[in-house]
C-alpha cells in the first residue's frame, strides 16, 4: 500500500486530526460527568437513565428528519404525476378541439357515393350517417355519438361508440338506425357529436 500523500493530502490529513482532537477534548467521560452531577447536587444513578432519553430523543429527531424527507419525495412524486396528468390531459382536450367535418352524407345500407335527401319509410330502410373527420388525432380513440331526432325535435334513436385507434388524419366513420312505417313523418336531422360538441348535422325527409 502506498502511503506516500500530496501536500493537499497532508494538508486535508492535519484539518481532520484536530477536528478529531477537538471532539475528544469536548468529551467527557463518564467519571467526569459523575463528578460534575455530584457537584450541582444530582443523583449519580440517574445517569443511565438520562443516557437513554438522550439517545431516544436523538433516535427521534433522526426519524423525524427521514420521514420528512420520505414525504417531501412522496409529494414531489405526486406533483410531477399531476403536471405530467395534467398536461396531457390539456393537449388531448386541445388535440380534440382541432377535430372538424370535412364532409357530411346520408346514405342506404350500399353505399353509392350519393346524398339521400329523402327516403320511403314504408321500405323500412336502415340509413347511414357517413362523415369524414379531419384534424384528427393520431394514435386517439375518438368517442363519438349520432342522435337521430325526429320533426318534433325529439330524439328517437341514439347512437354511442368508439372508433378505432386513429391512424390518418382524415377519418371516416358512420352510424345508423332502422327507420319503418311507424317512424315519424317529416324532415328529421341527424347530428354527430365528440362530447357535448356537434360536429356535423343533416337534413332527412322520411315519407
Amino acid at each position: 500500500m502506498d502511503n506516500r500523500l500530496t501536500q493537499a493530502q497532508l494538508s486535508q490529513v492535519i484539518a481532520e486530526v484536530e477536528q478529531l482532537s477537538q471532539r475528544r477534548e469536548a468529551e467527557l467521560n463518564r467519571e467526569q460527568v459523575q463528578q460534575i452531577l455530584q457537584e450541582v447536587n444530582l443523583p449519580e444513578d440517574l445517569l443511565d437513565d438520562a443516557l437513554v432519553q438522550i439517545r431516544r430523543r436523538q433516535a427521534l429527531a433522526v426519524e423525524r428528519r427521514r420521514n420528512r424527507w420520505m414525504a417531501a419525495g412522496a409529494l414531489a412524486i405526486v406533483l410531477g404525476a399531476l403536471a405530467t396528468t395534467t398536461v396531457f390531459f390539456q393537449h388531448r382536450q386541445g388535440a380534440l378541439a382541432g377535430v372538424s367535418t370535412y364532409q357530411s352524407r346520408i346514405t342506404l345500407a350500399q353505399d353509392n357515393q350519393d346524398n339521400l335527401g329523402a327516403i320511403d319509410r314504408q321500405t323500412s330502410p336502415k340509413v347511414f350517417y357517413r362523415v369524414t373527420l379531419k384534424d384528427a388525432p393520431l394514435g386517439e380513440k375518438l368517442s363519438l355519438g349520432c342522435d337521430w331526432i325526429d320533426p318534433r325535435g325529439q330524439v328517437a334513436h341514439q347512437n354511442r361508440y368508439q372508433t378505432r385507434q386513429i391512424d390518418k388524419a382524415v377519418w371516416q366513420t358512420h352510424c345508423f338506425y332502422q327507420f319503418n312505417p311507424a317512424s315519424t313523418a317529416g324532415t328529421w336531422t341527424v347530428q354527430m357529436s365528440l362530447g357535448e360538441r356537434i360536429l356535423s348535422k343533416s337534413p332527412l325527409l322520411v315519407k
